[in-house]
């Protein structure tokens, strides 16, 4: 049976039209591809990497793990599309130096190269205003989680403090694995840290020298 022309021209034109739209939404959708290389040209290996979405508190696990990226070398860092394109970056050096990348539109780049020749757009992007500060006097680093259960609760104070203060994860919890990043104010570098497991048991070290730490582990 014939189809009246009517109907015909009704088909062909719901056709072209499918047609339109996945030419205009296939280019889209490959942009939003959050994936790239990290490029290693500081001069020494990189021992950790971290990356985790820019709204995220954790920086999650190392993607190196028990590898090192030597200088010259690159690591591909196949991301999620539905991370989203924000991104904050971490590489820690094998002499303990770290570095972080904050708020990178990783969609809009194919490497990110750290060391000298870090340059131009694809390499960086605008600061969070609670990034690390770097060199001497920094107290700031990441509380990792290296135990079976989740820390409900973290308080880090200075030593010429006689309070704990607030608790730093308030609502949420450091499951096994996660990091925390724990800012603090430039210059006063011995501190004191308490956690509170989930099952209630406390642990504290007191009179840490923050300014040499990068990782402070609980297990």
């Amino acid at each position: 049976m014939r189809l009246a022309p009517p109907r015909l021209a009704h088909l062909l034109g719901c056709l072209l039209l499918l047609l339109c739209c996945a030419a205009v939404t296939t280019p889209a959708l490959a942009q939003r591809d959050p994936s790239f290389n990290l490029v290693n040209r500081s001069g020494q290996p990189i021992r950790e990497i971290y990356v985790s979405p820019s709204e995220d508190r954790y920086w999650g696990h190392d993607l190196l793990q028990a590898d090192l990226l030597p200088d010259g070398g690159s690591f591909p860092l196949r991301l999620d599309p539905s991370a989203g394109c924000l991104q904050d970056v971490r590489v820690v050096y094998v002499d303990g130096r770290p570095e972080e990348r904050r708020r990178q539109d990783t969609c809009r780049m194919v490497q990110m190269v750290f060391g000298s020749g870090a340059g131009g757009p694809a390499a960086r992007g605008p600061a969070r205003p609670d990034a690390v500060p770097q060199g001497r006097g920094n107290p700031s680093f990441n509380l990792v989680n290296h135990g079976a259960g989740m820390i409900r609760e973290v308080y880090v104070s200075s030593v010429q403090l006689n309070n704990w203060g607030e608790d730093r994860l308030g609502e949420q919890v450091l499951p096994p694995g996660r990091h925390l990043a724990v800012r603090l104010p430039a210059g006063d570098c011995v501190n004191d840290v308490r956690i509170v497991w989930m099952d209630g048991r406390s642990e504290e070290r007191r009179r840490l020298d923050t300014c040499a730490l990068v990782n402070l582990v609980f297990q």
